[in-house]
């Protein structure tokens, strides 16, 4: 592709129905454009990569991201119109083609060459704002070039505004669906700007309210998951999977399974055997005969999850072992040395479980000659959900069509590619349509779970009360999953070390919502408070003092202690707890106010209240919702969820035995403030949840005195807690 400084060439992208389509690739992967040429037989313009025009002025923006709920459908669109100033009631939202060198998002701010189409971290507007910013503004210009030359004026005298192009001067306007009648290519298309982009006082667009764009269907029951996809003479498929992860299935009853009527094939994979039927009933209830000797010796065999945490807190005492070192400032050891008192506490947290609310499915349609397939799924990772079927079906990516579905929840788990593996296998085994389901038994019994962890936490106080030593050993099992959230980015500790010290026990483990974010904030801010407690101080003037060094932070911290009205203390048989958090570069604080029932020993949480600071928001009301929801998903976790393993063997089987938080459960009231920021826009689909746990564990400690420190807080540990 050729470029030149401050210009981009046209070169031919592909073509397009009654037309030719062009694409113009400029310095970065998202200036890449396609011109749709006049066409006699053609009224529509592909105005760029990302928008399409036709000529009644309704405007389709592609989206690159999976919707599972989160918005970010909206979002993106919303950034796009904002830039080309399109009026969004004629707006619609497609998803892109599954190609992430155009459609693809940088990791952080700022435009890159290459990108990924993975919607993970929360990282999905901030990865593509700059980009479709610039798109969006790209779009006006081509728009304002077609009438400059149409009208034989200087296109400085012309402005846009909610869909038309109008000149002042003349008192003339033109829409959008009139400019796509006559549209051409400009031979060059300049590079915009950033100082030319809007100024946020001028945004129209974003930080307003604007109505969910999937809300609609997904109400009405239009909106499509790959669960409601039917095809003719298509199968179903469930698959037995291996107890313990890694060992081996041989299935000794093929023959008489196979002779059931309505069983269309038994199908042996490496880690499981699937069975194929004409219905999913069928195939479900054919599956509890299938007898199968499954290989041992197995890595995973050896682990039980009740035993680990003494091994763990071996390891952590151990000072010859050496991890994965993510900070190492100053001299932790001469400072717990020097200091005048020191802390050791440890904090637990067991597995979690993804628990999203759609089940794992794909369907997966072979071409009757082998050459192609099409897959409809549900996935955080669409490029590599088609790489995955491609691979398992022999086949060319590009002779793989995936159709992107909506997502019933993802939280991680559908960034995994495996259950789509596992449907173009099936499929291509018995060579039909084929839909398989994971029921949540199967999800729970082979799922990917958030690692448990120990947290060794230690530091050490000058006379004064100065925090001087911070050490903080994470050991557990998961690798690099661990370590997100264990930086203490917003706290001074002169001398600091933290490391990850990994255990591999041969359990599928996976990112998480927040990934370690949960369980390293929840054993930070816990620790604070029991350090703030032994020093006779404020948990909040404890913490103002290590984050005077960052008023961004500050502000974050006073304005949720304000929303609760901290120093004053709550009613007879409750309390506050405050904590601090940081995801994807978003800053959240919390308060909670809790109770125990004397009773049944269940913490109750009465009252939220939580501060943000996102950057600049693009859709504030969402962005509510967002935290609203990150805060009832991490109270689940911290109250509730619980993945043991015996013998490697997943001991939990559906809802009754992994409760999740119900409604009943759910607070009185959940108070968000959005804190107005020009900093470029951060993630917070995950932000509200990391410091719910030790707010929930610091108001624990106000009202008992006693120091909850093993996730989740079930009424049986409390209770040993407070009998203790």
């Amino acid at each position: 592709m050729e470029t030149q400084k401050g210009k981009i060439s046209r070169r031919k992208f592909m073509k397009a129905t009654g037309g030719i389509t062009f694409a113009i690739a400029g310095y970065g992967l998202f200036s890449k454009f396609a011109f749709a040429k006049e066409n006699e037989k053609s009224q529509e313009k592909q105005i760029t990569a990302w928008v399409h025009l036709d000529t009644t002025g309704q405007i389709t923006i592609f989206n690159p991201a999976a919707e599972m709920g989160q918005g970010s459908m909206t979002a993106l669109a919303v950034l796009v119109a904002e830039e080309m100033d399109a009026d969004w009631s004629k707006v619609n939202i497609d998803y892109s083609p599954i190609e992430p060198g155009i459609y693809g998002r940088s990791w952080g701010r700022g435009r890159s060459r290459g990108g990924t189409m993975l919607t993970v971290g929360s990282y999905t507007v901030s990865g593509y704002y700059d980009n479709l910013r610039h798109a969006g503004a790209q779009v006006r210009y081509v728009l304002l070039h077609n009438v400059s030359q149409k009208w034989d004026v200087p296109l400085d005298q012309l402005r846009t505004s909610s869909g038309f192009v109008i000149h002042d001067a003349s008192n003339r306007k033109i829409s959008y669906g009139e400019i796509a009648t006559f549209a051409t290519v400009p031979a060059q298309i300049p590079e915009i700007p950033e100082d030319q982009l809007k100024s946020p006082e001028d945004f129209q667009s974003i930080g307003k309210y604007l109505p969910r764009y999937d809300v609609p269907a997904k109400v009405d029951g239009s909106a499509q998951y790959s669960m409601d996809v039917k095809l003719p003479d298509m199968v179903y498929a469930v698959i037995s999977r291996s107890p313990v992860h890694g060992s081996k299935p041989s299935i000794l009853n093929e023959n008489i399974i196979k002779e059931i009527p309505g069983i269309v094939d038994v199908v042996a994979l490496k880690h499981g055997i699937g069975i194929v039927a004409e219905s999913i009933e069928l195939a479900i209830d054919t599956r509890k005969k299938l007898e199968i000797k499954w290989s041992s010796r197995e890595k995973a065999e050896t682990h039980n999850s009740s035993t680990a945490y003494a091994d763990y807190e071996k390891i952590a005492s151990d000072r010859n072992q050496r991890g994965n070192v993510i900070v190492d400032k100053g001299n932790v050891d001469d400072g717990l040395v020097s200091a005048s008192k020191t802390y050791t506490y440890d904090y637990k947290n067991d597995y979690v479980y993804h628990a999203q609310m759609e089940p794992l499915n794909a369907v997966v349609s072979i071409a009757e000659d082998g050459a192609s397939a099409d897959v409809w799924v549900g996935t955080q990772g669409p490029a590599g959900a088609r790489s995955a079927a491609a691979n398992a079906l022999g086949l060319k990516t590009s002779k793989v069509k995936l159709h992107c579905c909506y997502l019933g929840g993802g939280f991680g788990r559908r960034s995994m590619s495996d259950y789509v593996s596992e449907a173009a296998l099936l499929a291509k085994a018995v060579k039909r349509p084929l839909k398989l389901i994971w029921t949540r038994e199967d999800d729970l019994q082979y799922g990917a779970f958030r690692p448990m962890s120990l947290q060794r936490m230690q530091a050490g106080v000058d006379k004064r009360g100065n925090v001087i030593a911070w050490q903080h050993d994470v050991v557990g099992t998961g690798g690099r999953l661990l370590a997100t959230g264990a930086s203490t980015n917003y706290y001074s500790f002169p001398n600091q070390k933290i490391q990850v010290i990994g255990v591999d026990h041969g359990v599928r483990t996976k990112h998480w919502r927040a990934v370690g974010h949960g369980p390293n904030k929840f054993a930070i801010e816990s620790f604070i408070d029991e350090i703030a407690a032994d020093q006779k101080l404020d948990p909040v003037t404890f913490r103002k003092n290590l984050m005077k060094d960052f008023p961004r932070a500050l502000k974050v911290l006073q304005t949720a202690a304000d929303m609760a009205d901290w120093d004053k203390k709550s009613s007879n048989g409750k309390a506050k707890g405050i904590a601090f958090g940081e995801r994807s570069g978003s800053l959240v604080a919390g308060v909670c106010e809790i109770s125990i029932d004397k009773v049944s020993s269940k913490i109750k949480v009465h009252r939220i209240w939580a501060a943000l600071d996102a950057g600049i928001v693009v859709q504030p009301d969402n962005a509510v919702a967002q935290m609203e929801g990150a805060i009832i998903f991490g109270m689940s976790s911290i109250l509730n969820e619980s993945i043991t393993f015996k013998n490697g063997i997943v001991q939990e089987s559906n809802f009754h035995d992994y409760p999740l938080l119900r409604m009943a459960d759910a607070p009185e009231s959940i108070e968000v403030k959005i804190i107005e920021s020009q900093e470029p826009p951060s993630g917070i689909g995950e932000a509200g949840l990391p410091w719910v746990g030790g707010a929930i564990a610091n108001a624990f400690a106000s009202l008992t005195g006693k120091r909850l420190q093993h996730l989740p807080f079930t009424p049986e540990k409390v209770r040993e807690v407070l009998e203790s």
